[in-house]
């Protein structure tokens, strides 16, 4: 592991997708490798890109890669795509719309199935990060499922976070009732060259408007883009670092870091308590307890107690 570790740091793309393998495969190693890993991560700017299918997300992603590399910035990209409820196995196809970056050495992209997960990322994306972010990646772009109104995990994870819309997706009210548009900080209307695009910018403004805002608070640029042309790309490079600076300079940022550290605690914790509570099934304890519920002997809610006491 030690090995493992340092050749990843030093950039070593073998290294790297060999520790997002044994980070997504849940390794009895995963605990050392993240002991290993801490001291490297925490440089990186984390910007998260999400929206309904068919906005453009995997091209506009591209298109950002495009524009960081041509900072000279090295780009790590995360690109998730859905499991089958059926089979489990998942069409890692995002990576395809990405070819042109795929001889570079200073970007490493890696697709990523959802396995049942839901939130619109996989359960190990945030240790893949960390893990592309101690291998030197100036900027990780975290591309996700296709999501609907609620799927907002990737707003605990980036520093930045990208809502994509396109022409076609729906009217003013399903603009004003989508959950996914309150944990933008940017609003891409991306394919902005098709019929309608104006009157999604329009019913963007409507409803963030609507938003309530402290002095000094950030407001979310709109912006449009056709970015299988690359248009419009340079000014959502721009939108993110300005939202970036604000973020350090409020304190955001650090905010955001925090909230994300302790969301990936809380995981760990459940996990390892939900493991526990699977080990329970068929024990004698459990029975006994559901044979006293069932006999009027304690409530289910004290039986549950006891099971917490017993596991924790």
């Amino acid at each position: 592991m030690t090995d493992l570790v340092d050749r990843a740091v030093g950039g070593d793309p073998r290294a790297v997708a060999r520790l997002v393998s044994l980070v997504e495969n849940g390794s009895p190693d995963l605990r050392e490798i993240t002991a290993r890993l801490v001291a490297h991560a925490g440089s990186a700017a984390v910007v998260g890109i999400t929206g309904s299918p068919g906005v453009g997300k995997s091209t506009v992603t591209s298109a950002l890669v495009g524009a960081y590399r041509a900072q000279g910035r090295k780009v790590g990209v995360l690109a998730v795509d859905p499991s089958s409820p059926f089979t489990g196995g998942a069409l890692l196809g995002d990576r395809v719309r990405m070819q042109d970056h795929a001889t570079d050495r200073g970007v490493f992209i890696r697709s990523m199935a959802t396995r049942g997960h839901l939130g619109g990322l996989a359960w190990a994306t945030p240790q893949a990060v960390r893990v592309l972010d101690a291998a030197g990646c100036d900027v990780v772009l975290v591309e996700t499922v296709g999501v609907g109104q609620s799927e907002v995990d990737v707003a605990a994870l980036a520093d930045t976070t990208l809502v994509l819309l396109a022409p076609g997706m729906g009217d003013g009210v399903q603009a004003a009732k989508a959950g996914i548009l309150e944990v933008g900080d940017v609003f891409v209307v991306n394919k902005a060259d098709r019929d309608g695009a104006d009157q999604v910018v329009r019913d963007l403004r409507s409803t963030v408007r609507l938003a309530e805002r402290a002095p000094g608070d950030w407001r979310q640029p709109i912006l449009s883009t056709v970015a299988a042309r690359g248009e419009g790309i340079d000014e959502v490079v721009e939108a993110i670092a300005a939202h970036m600076a604000w973020a350090d300079e409020s304190g955001e940022a650090q905010r955001r870091r925090v909230r994300r550290a302790r969301d990936e605690i809380e995981a760990i914790a459940v996990t390892d308590l939900r493991r526990r509570f699977a080990a329970l099934h068929g024990d004698e304890r459990l029975d006994d307890l559901a044979r006293g519920v069932l006999a009027g002997e304690l409530d289910p809610y004290a039986a549950a107690e006891k099971i917490v006491a017993a596991v924790s």
